[in-house]
Formats: structure tokens, C-alpha cells, sequence
């Protein structure tokens, strides 16, 4: 099979496809044909050898597919030849083929194309788990999310609404109407307005329930003035920097909680349990019309590096595929 094999770290230059030998799967795991993968922020990372994947033969990126399975583990028992599925993986989804644990995979819903599936699984379950499961967001509440047109925040803002949920995003000035189009009450442009005093005006100073932040830096600081008393603020990236002063007495004063996570770095079993509640409780919005994957833009298998290149540019509303 082919796959991106990553032989040293740097640009997107040393992104370089080669023949491997198809992957086996283990007892518990099926072997899938992958259609389509999705880049990731953790990509890119990955590629500048700054946040290495799991232990691999060859180390292959990639954290999320779509595809047919073709191959079954001998313990295989909830899975068929044939399936389409999709879901997320450590590593390897940068290739024709790859393996995964059978309780790992979530059907493709049926309103949605196979090749399409691949925008789904990392954004909605890291979504998902951050708003939902962590942050404890419900209907009626509100939602902060930044970065509002990444594939994370697209996500977020369509389970906001889906949930009954208000939800103000930020975006830079290009990408705010995108954001309004989705389903977000206010939209800041964070380069020409401050989101703190939009927040503290749209909800006349009583702040959000959940902040979803991929930022990091200087943003820390300034969730804590937004969030609500007995809010919650999940971390789920460092975009703009891993090191942030906290206003501990801020936190303190409204009862908040600060909350990092990740969901690469997870066991096994725990990564298990959040795509199993995504499939019981969010797939089901795919088929009624409430969500949908937003895709930015495909490119073809061979085109790894400008895809890559395109997402380092900030330029994507939504997911960037790759197909095969």
C-alpha cells in the first residue's frame, strides 16, 4: 500500500509517500481500506517532529479515516466486511489502509457520503467531549468558542445548536459570516474587536457557561474574566502558546473550573468510551439534519504537502480532506 512516511522531520517537503507493507490486524481489530483522511493541527506538529504519534514501524501520520472494512481480527464480532465506517486513530490514517480496535469505529451515517465521513470522527468527538461531557453545556446555557471556523469550531458550533444552546465564536474578519451561517449568535472578529467586552455586553455581564479554547497564551486570562460563575473552560490546544498566566483569584471568585485535555494521548478504553457516546448521542443528528461535516477543501492523495500548506496558512473554513 502507499502511506506518508515520515523519514525526518521539517516542512512539508519531507512529507514522502512510499510502498509499505499492508498492515495486519491484530485479534480485536479490523483492517479498513481507507477513502479518505482529514488533516489535523497535530499534523502538522507531528511533521515538525513536535508531537510525535504512537510507536509505529514506520512512523505515519494521520488521526482520522473513513472507509470500507476488508479485513477482521479472529475476536471480531461487531464489525462485517463491507461496513463503511469511520473513526479516529493515534497514527497511520495517512495511508491506503490501516487497522483499528473494532469498538474504535462508528458507522457512517447514512446522509453522508463516504469520502465526506472523514471530516467527522476527531472534530465532533473532541467537540463533543469538550462542551458536552467536560463542560457540561446544555440548552438554554451558553458557549464561547474560539477559533470558530476550524474544523473543531465548526463542529462546535452546529452541537451548540443542535443541543439548543446559544454560541459565540471567534474568527478572524474573513471567516465571521461562515461562522454566523453555522449557527453562531455573535461572531468577533478577535483582530479588530475584544471578545472579552462583546461577551460581557451579549450577556450583560453575566459571561458563558462552557469556553472551548484551542488558543492557549494570553487567551487564558481573558476566559476567566468571560466565563460565568461556576463556569467551565476546557483547553484542548495551544495554538497561540503553551505558557498562560492564570488569574487564580478570578477562578476562584466564580467558582470555575480550568480544564486541559487531549484526546491523542488517551488509553485505549477511555478513547473507546467517547466515540461510543458520540455514536449514541450525536450521530443520530447527522441523519435529522442538524449537523453535517463542513469540508473546506480535497485534495488528492499525492497533494499531502499543499494540503498541509494550505492549513498552515490558516486559510480553511472546516476540514481539509485527503482522498484516495
Amino acid at each position: 500500500m502507499r502511506a506518508v512516511v515520515l523519514e525526518s522531520y521539517g516542512g512539508p517537503e519531507v512529507l514522502t509517500i512510499r510502498n509499505v507493507p499492508d498492515p495486519e490486524p491484530g485479534p480485536d481489530e479490523v483492517l479498513v481500506e481507507v477513502a479518505a483522511t482529514a488533516l489535523n493541527r497535530a499534523d502538522l506538529l507531528q511533521r515538525m517532529g513536535l508531537y510525535p504519534g504512537p510507536p509505529m514501524p514506520r512512523e505515519i501520520p494521520g488521526m482520522e479515516f473513513s472507509g470500507t472494512i476488508v479485513g477482521l481480527g479472529t475476536r471480531v464480532r461487531g464489525a462485517s466486511v463491507g461496513d463503511r465506517v469511520m473513526g479516529i486513530v493515534g497514527g497511520g490514517s495517512y495511508a491506503e489502509r490501516l487497522t483499528t480496535h473494532e469498538r474504535m469505529l462508528l458507522p457512517v451515517p447514512g446522509t453522508v457520503e463516504l469520502a465526506d465521513a472523514a471530516a467527522i470522527p476527531e472534530v465532533f468527538i473532541t467537540a463533543y467531549d469538550a462542551l458536552v461531557i467536560q463542560g457540561g453545556l446544555t440548552a438554554g446555557r451558553t458557549a464561547l468558542v474560539h477559533a470558530g471556523a476550524s474544523g473543531v469550531g465548526t463542529a462546535a458550533i452546529q452541537i451548540c445548536r443542535a443541543l439548543g444552546a446559544e454560541v459565540i465564536v471567534t474568527a478572524s474578519a474573513g471567516k465571521v459570516a461562515a461562522c454566523r451561517e453555522l449557527g453562531a449568535r455573535l461572531a468577533v472578529d478577535y483582530s479588530r474587536d475584544d471578545f472579552v467586552e462583546a461577551v460581557r455586553t451579549h450577556t450583560d455581564d453575566r459571561g458563558v457557561d462552557v469556553i472551548l479554547d484551542v488558543i492557549g497564551g494570553d487567551y487564558v486570562a481573558r476566559n476567566v474574566a468571560c466565563v460565568a460563575t461556576n463556569g467551565r473552560i476546557v483547553q484542548v490546544g495551544v495554538m497561540g502558546g503553551g505558557s498562560a498566566t492564570v488569574p487564580v483569584g478570578g477562578l476562584l471568585m466564580k467558582r470555575a473550573q480550568l480544564i486541559g485535555t487531549t484526546l491523542r494521548s488517551r488509553p485505549l478504553e477511555e478513547k473507546i468510551i467517547k466515540s461510543q457516546r458520540v455514536r449514541a448521542e450525536a450521530l443520530p443528528w447527522f441523519d435529522r439534519g442538524l449537523v453535517r461535516p463542513i469540508i473546506d477543501s480535497r485534495y488528492a492523495f499525492d497533494e499531502v504537502a499543499a494540503a498541509q500548506e494550505r492549513m498552515g496558512a490558516n486559510a480553511n473554513v472546516g476540514k481539509i480532506l485527503l482522498t484516495f
